[in-house]
């Protein structure tokens, strides 16, 4: 997606008196950015002009044992914030150990480097996406000028969440490493402490337990007393290495999938997934049902790391048709749209009662577009490829 046309979804989406300025703050700085074919989070990219208030629970370090320890309660400090948003507290493990003291043990989860310690804490897995919470702390940062951006379909919810950018790979299980484009979302809890959650979205579907390995190379965050400066983004960052390995437990209680099978023009759509905090939709076009092997991928990346799925289909000369898709609940509410990649399209639960789906796909983005500004009732309606009422169970 371009610039322009990104602008343009955040312009419309989002409250009027968010200035381009303020639109430009979650660009990443140039050069630290790794290229996607994925449209990404595109309505939380906008940000406040102003730092929302902090506090709440203190973090975990022996010299502040009179607070109340942050490690293994991630979850539930950022649960009701971030974009994919819900109550965790029955599904994801803590990945910290007690000791007799009661004291937590997180050896095997911290890593530190370039003064920055980064502390994995919960993880949660609904088979399709990793959820993993971690704690950031820098005795020389001040993180309290983090702005935030905003997590809900309208600013008019007050939801905001800060972001802490992240760069380097993951890989589970041993698989080919694959470059993180999500970043950290979630609080500030002081100046030198950031508590937030990872979502990664898994190449297919996992079952069972797995390993998920981290390797971080960088690390960085926006200053909102920077919003006048003509390149603000991750204005502060700090290249490193963090690496950990992080073992998860697939929780498939209330994972649902609907098969449908429907085939309309050049898109099939495969199926939809209704987790406790997402919903996928699997659709295809006859190019996205040809597969990168590993090794294929592997040898384009040795020549350009930087190339994503898109480019590795051009170069290849093959077909690369991601669909536009746009879904809706039983009360016609829009549910809030993440990332779109050649196959699937995510969307956040944020604590609605999924009970009917309706889901619009459309080849044109434009008509998405329109169809996001005037709803499911939108004049565009008629123009999807495929338009589909799924009841969920």
């Amino acid at each position: 997606m371009t610039d322009e046309r990104l602008d343009q979804i955040l312009k419309q989406a989002l409250a009027p008196e968010i200035s381009d300025k303020d639109i430009q703050i979650h660009r990443r700085r140039k050069g630290k950015v790794k290229k996607s074919g994925k449209t990404g989070n595109v309505l939380a990219a906008a940000v406040t002009a102003a730092v929302i208030g902090i506090g709440g629970l203190g973090y975990f370090n022996p010299a502040f044992a009179a607070k109340i320890p942050l490690i293994g309660k991630i979850f539930e400090k950022i649960e009701d914030d971030v974009t994919y948003s819900g109550d965790y507290s029955e599904k994801g493990t803590v990945l910290t150990n007690e000791d007799h003291a009661g004291s937590l043990d997180t050896a095997d989860f911290t890593v530190s480097d370039q003064g920055i310690t980064l502390t994995a804490s919960e993880i949660y897995c609904d088979g399709y996406s990793v959820f993993l919470t971690v704690n950031i702390e820098s005795e020389d940062a001040d993180f309290t000028h983090i702005p935030r951006h905003y997590t809900g379909m309208n600013a008019a919810d007050e939801r905001t969440a800060a972001g802490f950018y992240i760069d380097g790979t993951w890989s589970v299980d041993g698989s080919t490493p694959v470059w993180l484009e999500n970043r950290f979302e979630g609080d500030v809890i002081d100046s030198h402490t950031f508590a937030g959650m990872l979502k990664i979205d898994l190449a297919k579907k996992h079952a069972g337990s797995g390993e998920l390995n981290l390797e971080v190379s960088g690390l960085g965050h926006d200053d909102d007393r920077m919003l006048d400066a003509e390149d603000i983004s991750a204005s502060h960052w700090t290249d490193g290495s963090w690496n950990i390995i992080v073992p998860f437990e697939v929780n498939e209680s209330d994972v649902k999938i609907i098969e449908v099978g429907e085939k309309k023009g050049n898109i099939t759509l495969e199926d939809v997934v209704v987790s406790p905090y997402q919903v996928i939709v699997h659709a295809t076009t006859p190019g996205e049902q040809r597969e990168l092997t590993d090794d294929r991928r592997e040898k384009l990346l040795s020549k350009d790391p930087d190339m994503t799925d898109a480019e590795m289909f051009e170069l290849l000369g093959w077909s690369y048709e991601p669909c536009q898709t746009i879904c809706f609940d039983q009360d016609g509410e829009m549910l809030y749209p993440g990332m779109e990649i050649a196959g699937a399209a995510t969307f956040a639960v944020q604590g609605k009662e999924i009970e009917t789906l309706h889901i619009f796909i459309f080849d044109n983005f434009d008509d998405w577009i329109q169809m996001e500004q005037e709803g499911m009732n939108s004049s565009v309606a008629d123009k999807a490829i495929i338009a589909r009422e799924i009841h969920v169970e």
